[in-house]
């Protein structure tokens, strides 16, 4: 029974690994998705991560 199972994983797998993206375009629809779904759960985190980095960026690139 567990290796019919883990060959039902496998195959799942491998089903998944050689699945591959159409184009860029969907590649960057998936990442804006994702972020956008991961901000709706952790607002603070997300605010706190924009903060970090425009703090960073500020420095690093200050005119004088």
């Amino acid at each position: 029974m567990a290796t019919t199972k883990s060959h039902q994983n496998a195959k799942d797998h491998s089903m998944r690994a050689s699945r591959q993206v159409d184009s860029p375009k969907e590649i960057t629809h998936d990442i804006v998705e994702y972020l956008t779904e991961y901000i709706r759960h952790n607002p603070g985190y997300a605010a706190l991560c924009c903060v970090g980095v425009g703090f960073v960026l500020g420095w690093k690139l200050k005119p004088w």
